[in-house]
C-alpha cells in the first residue's frame, strides 16, 4: 500500500495559552475596532489568520542562534552568517539587511526609480506598489488574465503575460521602465505560483529590451516547491536547487525574511549590481541603520541564517503547504467559494460569490472578515477592494476583480484542529450568509488604508 500521508516533522515543546472569549465580548471588540481586524487586540483572538508574516514558530535551533546574537555596531559576525546564507541559498552576490520587507522595497524604489517611470509586475501588492508610487512611478498589472477568475484551475496563475509586457515596452519605451517586480506565490491573487518556464522566458525578454528584473522573494521557497510538484523535469530536483534557479534569472530581490525564513523580524535586499549595491548601502545607512545590520539585532540576522536553511527542507514544507491545502479541502467539500487552484500560505475565498447580496461598495470582503471574528474568534484579512485604494487620478474606489478574505496560516503554529475550527466557522457563516451586512468608511488614511480604517454596518 502506497503511503501518501504526511505529518508535521517537528514535536511541541512549549505552548502559549489562548484565551478563549464568548460572542458578546467579540462583538464588543469587533466594534471598538471599527470592523477591521487589523485593529483588534491580539488577547482577543483565539485563531489568527491575519498574516504569515513574523507570525511563525522558531525552532529550537533559531531560539540557541538567539544566544549568540553579536550586537556589534559594525561587522557583527552574524551578519556574516545572514550574507552567507542568502548567497547559498539565493545566489546573490550583495546583501543589505533590511528591518523586514518594505525597508527592502523602498531602498529598491529610492535608488531604481525616477518620476514618470512604470513598473510593470504580476499582480501588485500593496506596500510594494506603495513604495513604487510614492517615488514617482506607475504600477502596471501584466499577470496572466486567468489569475484574475478565482474559478480558474490554472497551476501557474501568477505568470507574467508576456504580450502585455511587450505592449508596455511599446507603448512608453523600455528607458521608462527601470525594472520587472516579479512576484513569486502571487500573494493578491490567492498564493499562486510562477512556473520556471515563465520566468525563462520573461527574462529573455527582459534581457532583450535591458530591463532589469527584481524578485519578490518573500515566498519563493514555496514557489520552488509548487515548480517541483507541477512543472515536468523537476519532480527530482531539490527545493535548494530549484530556488538558486528562480533567482538566477533575476537580478536581485527585496525579501521579507518574516514567511520563508521562519522569522519573527527581518528582511533583506539583494543586489548583484555593484554600483546599484553600493547605491542601496548609502540609503540603508539613512533610513534603516548601517549596511551590516541595517535594523536588526545581531541575534535576528542569525535566526534568519538558521531559518533560510530550515525553509528548504521538503518535509517541512511539504507539511507546511499540506496543512494549507487540509482547510481548503475541507472547505471545497464543503462548497464555499475559494480562490483555486490551493495556494502556499493561505486559502482566499471568494466573498463576492459568499455575500452576492452586498454590492461591491459596501466592502463584502472587510463585512465577511468580521462576521468570521464574531463568530468565531477567528481574524483573518480582507483582500479585496479596501486593500486595492483609491485611482491615483480620481480618487475613486478601485474594485479588483478579485474580492477575497484571506485566512492565512502561520508556519509551524496551529494543529489540524485549529483548521477543523476555522472550516466549521465559515461553513456555518455561509449557511447564514444573508444576515451579514455591509460596511461602509467612517474613518480613511491617506496611505495603505486596510490597516488602520474604520468602518461601520450599512443600515
Amino acid at each position: 500500500m502506497a503511503k501518501t500521508s504526511w505529518a508535521e516533522p517537528f514535536k511541541i515543546k512549549m505552548v502559549e495559552h489562548l484565551r478563549m472569549t464568548t460572542r458578546d465580548e467579540r462583538t464588543r471588540a469587533i466594534a471598538e475596532a471599527g470592523y477591521n481586524t487589523f485593529l483588534l487586540k491580539s488577547e482577543d483572538v483565539y485563531i489568527d489568520l491575519l498574516t504569515d508574516s513574523g507570525t511563525s514558530a522558531m525552532s529550537d535551533r533559531q531560539w540557541a542562534g538567539l544566544m549568540l546574537g553579536d550586537e556589534a555596531y559594525a561587522g557583527s559576525v552574524n551578519f556574516y552568517h545572514f550574507e552567507d546564507a542568502v548567497r547559498r541559498f539565493y545566489g546573490y552576490k550583495h546583501l543589505i539587511p533590511t528591518h523586514q520587507g518594505r525597508g527592502a522595497e523602498h531602498i529598491l524604489s529610492k535608488i531604481c526609480i525616477k518620476p514618470g517611470d512604470f513598473i510593470p509586475g504580476n499582480m501588485y501588492f500593496t506596500t510594494t506598489r506603495a513604495h513604487q508610487e510614492l517615488s514617482g512611478a506607475r504600477f502596471v498589472d501584466v499577470i496572466i488574465d486567468a489569475a484574475h477568475d478565482p474559478a480558474n484551475e490554472q497551476p501557474f496563475k501568477g505568470n507574467v503575460d508576456l504580450a502585455k509586457l511587450q505592449n508596455l515596452i511599446d507603448r512608453v519605451g523600455a528607458k521608462k521602465i527601470p525594472y520587472l517586480c516579479l512576484q513569486c506565490n502571487v500573494n493578491m491573487a490567492g498564493g499562486q505560483p510562477v512556473s520556471m518556464k515563465n520566468i525563462r522566458e520573461t527574462r529573455e525578454l527582459c534581457r532583450k529590451h535591458g530591463i532589469r528584473i527584481f524578485l519578490d522573494a518573500t515566498r519563493a521557497v514555496e514557489n520552488a516547491y509548487f515548480i517541483k510538484l507541477r512543472e515536468p523535469g523537476y519532480g527530482s530536483k531539490s527545493i535548494a536547487e530549484i530556488l538558486l534557479e528562480i533567482c538566477s534569472y533575476t537580478d536581485g530581490c527585496t525579501c521579507s525574511a518574516k514567511k520563508d525564513s521562519l522569522v519573527n523580524i527581518g528582511g533583506w535586499l539583494s543586489i548583484n549590481d555593484d554600483d546599484l549595491a553600493e547605491q542601496a548601502r548609502s540609503l540603508v545607512v539613512l533610513y534603516e541603520g548601517l549596511h551590516t545590520y541595517g535594523g536588526l539585532a545581531g541575534r535576528d540576522m542569525e535566526a534568519i541564517a538558521i531559518g533560510i536553511g530550515e525553509s528548504v527542507q521538503f518535509d517541512h514544507i511539504r507539511a507546511r503547504i499540506g496543512q494549507v491545502e487540509y482547510l481548503g479541502h475541507k472547505l471545497q467539500a464543503a462548497g464555499v467559494p475559494i480562490v483555486k487552484p490551493i495556494g502556499g500560505h493561505g486559502i482566499f475565498v471568494d466573498a463576492a460569490t459568499f455575500l452576492p447580496h452586498i454590492p461591491r461598495e459596501q466592502f463584502p470582503a472587510q463585512a465577511l472578515a468580521a462576521a468570521l471574528y464574531v463568530d468565531s474568534g477567528v481574524r483573518a484579512m480582507e483582500r479585496g477592494a479596501v486593500s486595492a485604494g483609491r485611482n491615483p487620478d480620481t480618487g475613486q474606489n478601485i474594485f479588483p476583480k478579485l474580492e477575497l478574505i484571506r485566512l492565512t496560516i502561520p508556519r509551524r503554529v496551529y494543529t489540524q484542529a485549529h483548521m477543523d475550527v476555522t472550516a466549521e466557522s465559515v461553513i456555518d457563516l455561509r449557511d447564514n450568509a444573508a444576515s451579514i451586512k455591509g460596511l461602509k468608511f467612517i474613518y480613511e488614511p491617506k496611505y495603505l488604508r486596510f490597516f488602520q480604517a474604520r468602518f461601520e454596518p450599512v443600515a
